[in-house]
């Protein structure tokens, strides 16, 4: 099934589940044709498949990779040329997330952390480069509101998406004038799942320091994202922070 010129054919990683689902279904809305990504999650990627198939037919297809494993990566923007014929966007959403406190750091974690976050959207960026130049495509990376101000006791998931805000820009200018690269830096949007940490009384701190007074949705993320897309022909090169001006106030 190849695309019509009319329809973008985006990759997205991580796109099965949570923020990644609503992006994935956002830009299906738009008629593009998605490539899902997941690692781990194939329950929900082929139910997320099947969901966007009876919409409209073949304009959504797994594929699966674990990020960490750099030689895999260049395999992700192969299959969706093969299903599709074209690649229009990529979505570097895919991100491992937990603390890791100085004094117990391993290089484990490092591996992990700096591997999923920046390591892992460098190397697919590269990989889909050529295809993004043939359509005239962009990169949108999903960065975090915390890489000006780094949440305490999330060193190595700090230093990550610091790296990958100066990647976007980075990007940006290697790609430029054919690629635009931008990132969306979300705020309180999506708690982590089966986290103790961040409790009720912690959201409502959260909630208390954004100026908007409460949290997104990830609808919220996925509206940036098609922004950046579809409408922002100009744009490039920019971190767009959706997070209710808490890097205002943190």
């Amino acid at each position: 099934m190849h695309s019509t010129p009319s329809s973008k054919v985006i990759l997205i990683t991580g796109g099965a589940k949570r923020v990644g689902a609503a992006i994935t279904r956002a830009l299906h809305r738009q008629h593009a044709q998605v490539m899902i990504h997941y690692h781990t999650s194939k329950a929900e990627a082929l139910a997320l498949v099947a969901e966007l198939n009876a919409l409209r037919a073949d304009s959504a297809a797994p594929v699966q990779a674990d990020l960490l494993h750099t030689a895999e990566l260049p395999k992700l923007v192969e299959a969706t040329l093969q299903r599709f014929g074209r690649l229009d966007a990529l979505i570097n959403n895919a991100s491992a997330y937990y603390s890791t406190e100085l004094g117990h750091i391993d290089e484990q974690q490092w591996q992990d952390l700096m591997g999923s976050n920046l390591k892992a959207p460098l190397f697919l960026s590269q990989a889909a480069a050529p295809a993004l130049i043939d359509t005239q495509g962009c990169i949108v990376n999903i960065t975090d509101m915390h890489i000006e101000r780094p949440k305490k006791h999330y060193i190595v998931y700090s230093i990550a998406k610091a790296g990958l805000a100066t990647l976007t820009k980075s990007l940006a200018q290697e790609l430029s004038p054919h690629v635009r690269v931008n990132a969306v830096a979300p705020g309180p949007v999506l708690w982590p799942d089966e986290n103790l940490e961040f409790d009720a009384v912690y959201r409502q701190q959260v909630i208390a320091q954004t100026l908007l007074k409460r949290s997104g949705e990830p609808d919220d993320i996925a509206k940036a994202v098609k922004f950046l897309v579809y409408d922002a022909p100009f744009v490039t090169g920019h971190v767009l922070a959706v997070d209710g001006g808490r890097h205002l106030s943190l």
